[in-house]
């Protein structure tokens, strides 16, 4: 039992796979079908066999009818006249025995069978016929016989009253007839089962059809080719699958597109300082002098950590591109994240006397990814700090927005602020392209690799933050602004 249950769980569960179209279509159709047709057989039969006791009961009436005709009272007693020949017609037209048993006026037995069964107290006189007969059945001899008993009035000059005359015969001519029936019906129930059966088997084949044709059109489709399916080629009501199928083709297009294009530029980015530090390893190899060694040692370390960096945003970019969708939000403490931002490039900033400082009056929190938002804070800090000159200032800055007239909670607002060259309108939106280096940027910096502002802008894309570049407050330098919506409040639970 307790596998049985397993099973259909299994098979008929929430989890459960779908299974084939086609076979829950037939089952669907074919056993209730299947169902209807065993009940129509039952009620067929039913039908049947009343037919066909109304038609022996009516014989039998006859037959009771033809026996009266013969009783009648002489000297003052009910006599029956009955010779064999007056049953012989009905014995002939059945296969089964006739008894007979014919009552006076007191319930003697005039003629026949005399302990043929009495008529039950509880039988109703039968609607049927324009007669005062009743039918029953019962068991004669240790067989079942159907009984017709018929109230018969007799009388003369000298007396009068009622005569019961019964007739009754076995029930194999019945059972003989009701077998035929019920074999009648099964197989033409038979029949147009199969028929219907065959009809629903093509119907559903047919239907399926653009269905197949679907699955061919796909299967048959080159490793490579992402293009659109015909929505015309199915069903209205499959039409929105085969569009959420081409929308996710396109977006497997645009992810392969962004992947070549990634593996390309990083190619590309990786090619040059491969090729340097080849170069400077082949001149270590040809000098023999140990100042000039060292001097292309350590050219080859800062080509070898310029490399690093560069592969280290490369890696972060792809991390990003790659991983926003399963970015778990959380609530997260911008200033804080500002804050140990600052404490980890404080150094660098040091070392070119620039003044650093973080003005944040209020905590405020947001919905993000903490190491993302550390990632977008850093390589906004670290470019205000490379392209700002000695002695300059960089800000940062944490605001809370004022709250909607709605009542809604306000977002917050990241702003980096440097006294650097700054970058040309023109050039404002460019530079958030992977490997595109403003005009000031590569005066200022060559070691740069141009993918900063593009993981800035792919972290602000996951978190639905914007991001505006403007002058700094002074008229020189860039000030970068980093918008962030409010926090989602967390939905209050119903009451007990």
């Amino acid at each position: 039992m307790t596998s049985l249950v397993t099973r259909l769980q299994r098979r008929f569960g929430a989890g459960a796979p779908p299974g084939s179209l086609r076979n829950q279509l037939l089952r669907w159709l074919l056993i209730p079908l299947l169902i209807l047709v065993a009940v129509n057989s039952i009620s067929v039969y039913s039908n049947a066999l009343e037919a066909a006791d109304l038609a022996y009961d009516r014989s039998l009436l006859a037959s009771t009818r033809a026996l009266a005709e013969r009783v009648s009272i002489r000297n003052g007693r009910v006599v029956a006249d009955v010779p064999y020949v007056a049953l012989d017609s009905f014995e002939t037209d059945t296969l089964g025995r006739i008894f007979y048993k014919v009552s006076g006026l007191s319930g003697e037995t005039v003629s026949g069978f005399d302990d043929l069964p009495p008529v039950p107290g509880n039988v109703a006189r039968s609607e049927a016929y324009p007669a005062l007969v009743r039918f029953y059945h019962a068991d004669y001899n240790g067989e079942p016989v159907r009984i017709a008993a018929l109230l018969q009035p007799v009388y003369d000059d000298s007396m009068r009253g009622i005569a019961l005359i019964q007739v009754g015969e076995t029930l194999d001519a019945r059972r003989d007839l009701s077998r035929k029936i019920l074999v009648d019906t099964l197989l033409h129930q038979a029949v147009m089962l199969l028929a219907v059966a065959s009809l629903v088997w093509f119907a559903v084949r047919l239907v399926l059809r653009p269905l197949m044709r679907l699955k061919s059109e796909v299967e048959t489709r080159a490793l490579a080719d992402l293009s659109d399916v015909d929505p015309a080629l199915v069903h209205k009501e499959v039409r929105p699958l085969v569009v959420a199928m081409n929308t996710t083709m396109a977006r497997m297009q645009n992810l392969i597109a962004s992947q070549r294009r990634f593996i390309a530029d990083a190619s590309h980015q990786l090619r040059t300082p491969l090729t340097v530090l080849k170069t400077q390893a082949e001149l270590a190899l040809r000098e023999n002098d140990a100042a000039a060694m060292r001097a292309i040692v350590q050219s080859i370390a800062a080509t070898t950590d310029a490399t690093v960096h560069l592969a280290n945003r490369l890696l972060t970019l792809a991390r990003i591109e790659h991983g926003s969708e399963a970015a778990a939000m959380a609530p997260v403490s911008l200033r804080d994240v500002v804050h140990q931002v600052g404490l980890e490039l404080a150094l660098p900033a040091v070392q070119k006397r620039i003044d650093l400082s973080l003005e944040a009056p209020d905590d405020v929190v947001i919905d993000g990814e903490a190491l993302m938002l550390h990632e977008l804070v850093v390589n906004l800090v670290d470019n205000a700090i490379r392209y700002t000159p000695a002695g300059g200032t960089v800000v940062l800055r944490v605001l809370r927005m004022a709250a909607p007239e709605d009542g809604g909670g306000g977002g917050a607002l990241l702003e980096v602020e440097d006294s650097g060259e700054g970058i040309a309108e023109d050039e404002r939106e460019k530079v958030f392209r992977p490997f595109y280096r403003s005009a000031t940027s590569l005066e200022t910096n060559q070691d740069g690799t141009g993918l900063g502002l593009a993981i800035v802008r792919d972290v602000a894309s996951v978190h639905r933050a914007s991001i505006m570049l403007s002058p700094a407050g002074n008229g020189r330098g860039l000030k970068v602004t980093v918008t962030f919506p409010p926090q989602k409040q967390p939905q209050q639970q119903p009451q007990p």
